[in-house]
This record gives structure tokens, C-alpha cells and sequence, in this order.
């Protein structure tokens, strides 16, 4: 009898060996996500002296490197000569992005939106915002490869849209989709009156609703992902040039490792095969592109965050900066 419950123990414990080898091992999420920062030189350029913005621009680049995060900056060149006799400086904080080993994009001349104006218009903006950054970018021995919509305003109609796209191709550009968007920039306003005013209450606040609206918006893309695709693509995250990022995207950078993502070039990003998939979008609004696919595909998507009324609030009061 010892002998026979002996034996049956043994091919139990077999059994189960056999049953844990077979299940699939379990292992933390391979996120990825590249980091796009707009409006450089900076936001909120025309509020800010060119000291100012150089200094702004070594914090934020600063950061990005010891992260060791790589990031393409998206030039209005426009914001160049908001302050005649700070020319050089801006342009300096142009070759600051470069010099730490980083790329720059187009983002037009004056943020100009394919929504707002004719084509013709609009194409003599993507060329007029390259002049000082494709010379910039060939003294760093690199090419100017990359364009993102302002305000991802990619047309009101297919044939604008598509017509837009064949004129960018034809000057070497590659469009550059963003995928995750908590608008860090209606944040930004209400961070810089804070810090003006040393209302450090205030800041605090701004950033513990900009973090948490970045968790909610980042759970809101990811389930969209993978309703929509059965996976999560590797992500494209819009951030902006200003001083919230420059002081506290350290604080991003930890909540989206926590969540499982390491980052990754653009061009790493683009590799994925979502950024291939039909995308027929047009209309008023600028939208992130799973929104683009999923209305593509007819399941327009619903329940996306609400932006914190208490920000977006304060945010109306406050005068806008030239674009």
C-alpha cells in the first residue's frame, strides 16, 4: 500500500511538471513608445526671452539624456523671430537639440493649420518652416526627414489630405502620427502663471492632474489598441517645448516605465506595421491616429478622459501666446 501511494504521488508530480511546462511563461508587457516634443523652440516663445528658452532647452535635453530617452523636436521656425535681436539664441537652442545628439522635424513655418487654410498656403508653410532647420540639420551631418501636423490637422476633405501627403513625400518627409495625446500644453499655460506668481501650491497642483490625466490617457489608448488591433502597436507620444516638461517629464518618463514601456527611436516606432493600415480620416477636429483607424474602420471610439476641469478652467483665463 506504501508502495502504491508512493507511486501515485510520483506521476501526480510528473503530471503537474508536465502541465507547468506547457503553460505560457507570464511576463511584464513589452511597451514601447517614442517621445515627439512639438513647437520648438519653444511654446510659449513669443512670453519668453531667448535666455529664458536656452536655459528651458538644456533642462528638458538634459533629462532626456540622462534618461538616456531618445526624442525628435518639431521646429515652428516662426518662433525664431518673435524678439528681433534673440535670432542667434533661438537658433542656438535649435543647435542645443542637435548637439546632444537628438533630430528635429518640420512642424511649419508658423504652426499653420491644413484645416484653416487653402493648399497652396499650407505648402508654402512646410517650406518656409525648413529653410534654418534643414541647413541646421546637414551642419550635423543628418537629414531632415520628418513633418507633423499642427494641431493634427490633416484635412477637411480625402483629396486635400492625400494631395498634402504626395507634396510631403515629394520634399523627403515622412509624416509623424501621434498615437498618445494628453495635452500637456493646456497644462503648460497654468504651470508658467504659477511659477511666475511662486504660487508652489498651485504647481503641485498642475502637475499631480497632469500625471494622472497622462495614467488616464494611457490606459485609454492601450485598451483602444488592443480592442482595435489585438495589440498594443508601439506607441508615439506628443509631448511640447515648454517648462512643465522641462522641470518634470522625469515624472512621465517613471510612470510610463512603471507601465511596462522602454523608448524608442521614431523610426523605430514607424517600423510597426499599425502605421501601415488604411487611414481615411478627415474632418474638423485633429485627432491621434488609432482614433484615425478606428473611425476608418466604422467603430468610432467613445469614452476617452475628460481633461481636469479645474486646469481647463484656468487655462481659458489666461492670454494665449502668439503660435
Amino acid at each position: 500500500m506504501k508502495f502504491l501511494l508512493l507511486s501515485l504521488c510520483a506521476l501526480l508530480t510528473l503530471s503537474l511538471s508536465f502541465e507547468l511546462m506547457a503553460m505560457p511563461t507570464l511576463t511584464v508587457a513589452d511597451r514601447q513608445i517614442a517621445i515627439t516634443i512639438d513647437d520648438l523652440p519653444a511654446a510659449a516663445s513669443s512670453a519668453m526671452t531667448g535666455a529664458a528658452i536656452v536655459q528651458m532647452t538644456a533642462k528638458l535635453l538634459a533629462a532626456l539624456q540622462q534618461e538616456r530617452v531618445p526624442a525628435v523636436g518639431f521646429v515652428n521656425e516662426r518662433k525664431l523671430y518673435h524678439k528681433w535681436g534673440e535670432v542667434d539664441e533661438r537658433i542656438g537652442a535649435l543647435n542645443q537639440w542637435l548637439d546632444a545628439g537628438f533630430e528635429l522635424g518640420n512642424h511649419t513655418f508658423g504652426h499653420t493649420s491644413l484645416n484653416q487654410v487653402g493648399l497652396k498656403e499650407f505648402e508654402e508653410s512646410v517650406i518656409q518652416g525648413e529653410t534654418v532647420t534643414r541647413l541646421l540639420m546637414a551642419q550635423h551631418g543628418k537629414k531632415l526627414r520628418y513633418f507633423r501636423h499642427p494641431y493634427l490637422d490633416t484635412g477637411r476633405d480625402l483629396q486635400t489630405r492625400r494631395e498634402v501627403e504626395a507634396f510631403l513625400v515629394s520634399r523627403g518627409f515622412r509624416i509623424a502620427p501621434v498615437t498618445m495625446d494628453a495635452w500637456d500644453w493646456n497644462f503648460a499655460g497654468v504651470y508658467d502663471d504659477a511659477k511666475k506668481r511662486d504660487d508652489k501650491a498651485l504647481q503641485q497642483e498642475v502637475v499631480s492632474n497632469y500625471l494622472s490625466y497622462h495614467t488616464a490617457v494611457f490606459d485609454y489608448f492601450e485598451k483602444l489598441s488592443k480592442d482595435l488591433l489585438g495589440y498594443e502597436p508601439r506607441q508615439i507620444l506628443l509631448l511640447h517645448a515648454n517648462n512643465l516638461e522641462a522641470d518634470h517629464i522625469r515624472e512621465l518618463i517613471e510612470l510610463l516605465r512603471k507601465r511596462g514601456y522602454r523608448f524608442i527611436t521614431l523610426e523605430e516606432a514607424l517600423s510597426d506595421g499599425a502605421y501601415g493600415l488604411p487611414d481615411t480620416y478627415v474632418g474638423e477636429e485633429g485627432r491621434g491616429w488609432i482614433e484615425h483607424w478606428a473611425i476608418t474602420m466604422g467603430r468610432p471610439p467613445r469614452g476617452a478622459p475628460v481633461f481636469p476641469e479645474s486646469i481647463g478652467d484656468r487655462a481659458k483665463l489666461l492670454p494665449h501666446p502668439q503660435p
